[in-house]
Order: structure tokens, then C-alpha cells, then sequence
């Protein structure tokens, strides 16, 4: 009985240390999972906690339900506006990309550590995927919006880069315990096409499914987040007794709510953002258990060779060769290839060994959690900077967490909002019949203290008003600009960033360069600034994309559905 009530305690007691040290993260700049990580391994037997953990089979199980939850959650974070950008490079870097790094990796292990070629490749597709999801965690404490081309390309390889490394992985396992000398390639082949094909199908149909259920089922509130987390871990779980990739089902079904109208999901996603905090914490402090720090003297050497060739050599090569049909920028392609920050699935997967009995199971464990550690510490540390470096910082996305909204039942697109008029906001002081609210918004009516104001067009809005309006919901992330203020720093101020005049796209180039004294390129002759643009920046241009031309630079404002609608224009 006292053993349980001290397991409660110590659970509890490491779980509230974890939650203090993330505002310490924030301001050290440091990864808040290589925290987590270290806590555990201040707890363990090692540690001054002394705590002698080693059931590979239970962080084994915690860490596949960790990452199940997290996928959901990215997946439901994943605008599929983003996918105009960022999908055809994302899932390029998410399969080429993680072959790439694993085999160059997989080559670097073999030798060093004097395995058969093999066993080499199975310890770079341990180590080969990304975890960006932890990049956006460090972009966002340090206050950074990336443009969205990059953003996106690592946000969706985030969620689809790992049922390829888990590929890979058991392939490999497969043929390393299989006493058959058949065709490795084709036998490659065929694992890739059931997981990929068994774990797409298994998603886009539950998360139809679940939809639909969603919007069926009449039940308390509560119940709608748990209905969403439980359905999809029993995708999850089918997905991989089916030998499908249960990875890839539940972050499409998360991908399908999240762009789907559906009852109550501002509450399920409410309740996904706590619970893959608490997976992530979780799943580290029990992976910082597992490891006994001092046995990572014993790979340290062969360990940061590994380590150097993947983040210097392996994934670099990588990104160049898989964005190259893709024309981006040299910047974004230099950043992306940094950005292969190493988090909780490759140690889940070097506990596959362990689970299968093989030969060096210990080595690859060490040497990955060796791998990881020092990912977060070189990679984690400076991304923000480089990011700044790199100027691929844009101003962030205004987004007000603070109003109210309310689900009219058996209405899934439409919802009632309730806005705080913020002083220094847009809408503060503004006559309420010249609001810039879209046609499908419709105005209920206005709380000033304790009266109910009618909504009269020439009613003017004050500090502390409450404004509330019948929304479709697809429209309510459009109105948080006008009630939110947010702090940004100098060099993103709206006139520092993108210039102190607005341009239509419509303008002529030549008639811009007449204006300012400066001599077109042939080539750009009769050209208006969208197709400028197009042609010298990218051909799908995101907010942010600049183009300098004598002494004027031209800068992508305000677009919309991939249409470019202001051009920001600055003097140097």
C-alpha cells in the first residue's frame, strides 16, 4: 500500500519539476524535451534520485501512446492551406529524405563501430527521422513565426517523416532475423506498400468516421475530447496488428478533424495540446530513466562521429538533393537541412532491438539516446538564432486566446463568439457599422458593464466591451487580428518589415522603376509585380519573399489562397 502512495508521490513530484523548468527553457533558449530528458536522468540510478528503472517493455508501451497523441495533436495543428507550399517538398524530405540520411548514417555506423553493413543501416534508420514539432516548441517560445514555406515544409514532414523511419526500421529487423536470401529490395518494397497503403487508407477512413460521429452523437461536452483520443488510438492500435503504419493513420485522422467542421473542437484540441504536453513529459522523464548515463562513456567517441555525420553530412545531403526539382531559396534549404533536430522516436526505436533479443541491442541504444543528446543540445540551442540569421522570421500570426465560443447544436459551421475589445486593438474606437467583419459574420449584440447595447451601426466600440457574433467557423480565425494586440519585436513591426508603402499587384514594373530611377532587366519588361515576383523569388510565394532592385525592395505583404494581395515596398 505505502509503495503505492510513494509511486503517486514521486510521479507527481517529477512531473511538477518538469512543468517548472519549461518557463526555464524558454529563457535559456534550451529545448524543453532535452529538460525533460535530463530530469529522468537525474532521477535514475545514476543520479542523486537513485531511482533503478529498466523495463524496456513499459517505456516501450508509454512512449507508442506518447507519440500516438502528439501525431493527433500535430495532426490537427496542420492547416491544409499550408499544403500548397509545403507538401510535395515535406513528403519528399519525409521518404527520400530519411532513406537518404539513414543510408549515409547507416555507411558512417558500420564503420565505426565495425558491424556488418546491416546492422549499420539499422542504426541510421533509428536516428534518421526528424522531430520538428520539438523545432516549432523552440521557434515559438522564442517568439519566431517562420515564413510559411519553410514552416510548412517542416510542420507536414513533422508528422510524416515517422511511419518511414518505423519503416524502416522493422524492415530491416525483419531481414536481420530472417535466415531467407531473397531479393532485399523487393521484399523492401512490399513492407513499404503495406505499411504506407494499410496506414493511409486506415486514416482518411477513421477520420471520416469519426467526423461523422462527432456530429451524430448527442453527448455531454466532456465527452466529445475523449471520444476523438479514444477513437483514434483504437485506429492506432488496429492500424499496426494489420501491419500497417498506426503512426501515419492517427496523424491523417488528426489532419481530417482538424480542417473539418466539427462539433466542439476548440474543446478537443483544448484537451489534445494538455495531453501531449503530459505525453511529452511522460515519455522523457521515463526514456532520461531508462538510460544509465554512465554507460554512455563507453560509445561516447563512436557516438559523435555518428552524430557529426548527421547533422553535418548525412542530413544536409539529404535536403539539397530532395528540394532541389523544388527552387528553394539557398537560405531556407540551408536552414531546413539544420533543422533535424532528433526527439523521442528515434530511442523508441533503438528499444526494438532490446525487444527482439539481437545481437548489440545495448549499442543501440546508447548510441542513439548519445545521438539525441547531442542533437538537442547543438541543434536545439541555436535554431532560433539562425533562423534570425537567416531572416526567415516573419511578423507573427495575430491569435486571441482569450474569447469566448460557443457551439450552437446541430449547427457544426456555424458558432457564437464573444470578443474583449482590447485598447490599442484595430476594433477599439471603431463605429460598429464600419467594422471590416466578412458579409457571412452577423453582429448579436455588444456588452458594455452590465447593459446589453442593441448592435446600431453607428455604435461606438470602447476598451472592455464585449462584442459577440454569429460566425461560420471557418471564418473565426480571419477576425482575431482585429481584437488581439500582440508585442513584436522592432525589426517586425508592419512599416520595418515589410516597408512604409502598400502596392497593389496589379502594378507595372516599368512604371514602378520609372518612378524611383531605376533600369528593369529585359526580361521583366510589361511585367506586373505578381508575375515579377513569380518568376525571380519562387512560383508560389509566400508572405515574407522579398526581391531587391536597385534601391527598392519589393516584399510579399497580405496573400490569400495563393494569390498574392499587397506588395509591401521599401526604400534602401
Amino acid at each position: 500500500m505505502d509503495a503505492s502512495y510513494q509511486l503517486i508521490l514521486l510521479c507527481a513530484f517529477l512531473g511538477l519539476v518538469s512543468i517548472a523548468i519549461t518557463g526555464l527553457s524558454q529563457r535559456l533558449g534550451a529545448p524543453s524535451l532535452l529538460l525533460f530528458l535530463l530530469v529522468g536522468m537525474l532521477a535514475g540510478e545514476d543520479g542523486p534520485g537513485g531511482i533503478h528503472f529498466d523495463d524496456v517493455g513499459t517505456a516501450f508501451l508509454v512512449g507508442n501512446i506518447a507519440l500516438a497523441i502528439i501525431l493527433l495533436d500535430g495532426g490537427m495543428r496542420t492547416h491544409v492551406s499550408s499544403f500548397r507550399v509545403g507538401l510535395k517538398p515535406a513528403l519528399s524530405l519525409a521518404t527520400l529524405g530519411v532513406a537518404i540520411t539513414s543510408g549515409i548514417v547507416g555507411l558512417v555506423a558500420a564503420w565505426i563501430l565495425d558491424w556488418p553493413l546491416l546492422n549499420g543501416l539499422l542504426l541510421g534508420a533509428i536516428v534518421g527521422s526528424t522531430d520538428a514539432a520539438a523545432v516549432f516548441g523552440l521557434l515559438h517560445g522564442a517568439g519566431l513565426e517562420l515564413k510559411q514555406r519553410s514552416g510548412a515544409t517542416l510542420e507536414i514532414e513533422s508528422g510524416t517523416n515517422d511511419p518511414m523511419a518505423i519503416f524502416l526500421t522493422v524492415s530491416l529487423l525483419g531481414l536481420l532475423g530472417s535466415t531467407s536470401s531473397g531479393n532485399i529490395g523487393v521484399a523492401l518494397l512490399l513492407e513499404f506498400l503495406q505499411q504506407m497503403g494499410f496506414g493511409g487508407i486506415a486514416g482518411l477512413a477513421g477520420g471520416w468516421l469519426l467526423q461523422k460521429l462527432l456530429n451524430w452523437l448527442h453527448l455531454p461536452r466532456v465527452l466529445y475530447p475523449l471520444l476523438a483520443v479514444s477513437f483514434g488510438l483504437c485506429v492506432f492500435g488496429l492500424t499496426n496488428l494489420a501491419g500497417g503504419s498506426g503512426f501515419l493513420a492517427i496523424y491523417l485522422i488528426g489532419l481530417l478533424l482538424g480542417n473539418r467542421p466539427v462539433n466542439y473542437l476548440r474543446d478537443i484540441r483544448w484537451l489534445l495540446d494538455g495531453l501531449a504536453w503530459l505525453s511529452q513529459i511522460g515519455m522523457f522523464l521515463l526514456l532520461g530513466l531508462l538510460v544509465t548515463p554512465s554507460s554512455l562513456l563507453d560509445v561516447a567517441l563512436p557516438a559523435l562521429v555518428i552524430a557529426a555525420a548527421l547533422m553535418l553530412v548525412a542530413r544536409p545531403v539529404a535536403v539539397f538533393t530532395c528540394l532541389l526539382p523544388f527552387r528553394l531559396p539557398l537560405k531556407e534549404q540551408v536552414f531546413i537541412s539544420w533543422v533535424g533536430l532528433k526527439g523521442a522516436v528515434p530511442i523508441i526505436l533503438a528499444l526494438f532491438p532490446y525487444l527482439s533479443g539481437m545481437e548489440h541491442s545495448a549499442t543501440y541504444f546508447q548510441v542513439t539516446f548519445f545521438v539525441v543528446l547531442l542533437s538537442l543540445c547543438f541543434q536545439g540551442w541555436t535554431i532560433a538564432p539562425l533562423a534570425r540569421r537567416l531572416q526567415l522570421d516573419v511578423p507573427p500570426l495575430v491569435e486571441d486566446r482569450e474569447h469566448l465560443g460557443v457551439v450552437i447544436p446541430g449547427q457544426v459551421d456555424r458558432e457564437l463568439l464573444a470578443y474583449r475589445i482590447h485598447a490599442g486593438s484595430p476594433a477599439d474606437a471603431y463605429v460598429l457599422g464600419r467594422l471590416p467583419l466578412p458579409d457571412s459574420v452577423k453582429t448579436v449584440g455588444v456588452l458594455r458593464t452590465d447593459q446589453v447595447l442593441q448592435p446600431r451601426d453607428d455604435l461606438r466600440l470602447a476598451p472592455e466591451d464585449i462584442l459577440v457574433l454569429l460566425t461560420p467557423s471557418h471564418e473565426s480565425d480571419q477576425l482575431a487580428g482585429l481584437f488581439a494586440t500582440l508585442p513584436t519585436r522592432s525589426h517586425l513591426v508592419s512599416s520595418a518589415f515589410f516597408g512604409p508603402f502598400t502596392l497593389q499587384p496589379d502594378v507595372l514594373f516599368d512604371d514602378l522603376c520609372a518612378a524611383y530611377g531605376v533600369a528593369p532587366d529585359p526580361d521583366l519588361e510589361g511585367l506586373d509585380l505578381d508575375a515579377v515576383l513569380r518568376r525571380r523569388v519562387h512560383a508560389q510565394p509566400v508572405v515574407g519573399d522579398r526581391l531587391r532592385v536597385g534601391n527598392i525592395e519589393l516584399v510579399v505583404k497580405q496573400m490569400a489562397q495563393g494569390r498574392i494581395l499587397q506588395v509591401g515596398l521599401k526604400l534602401c
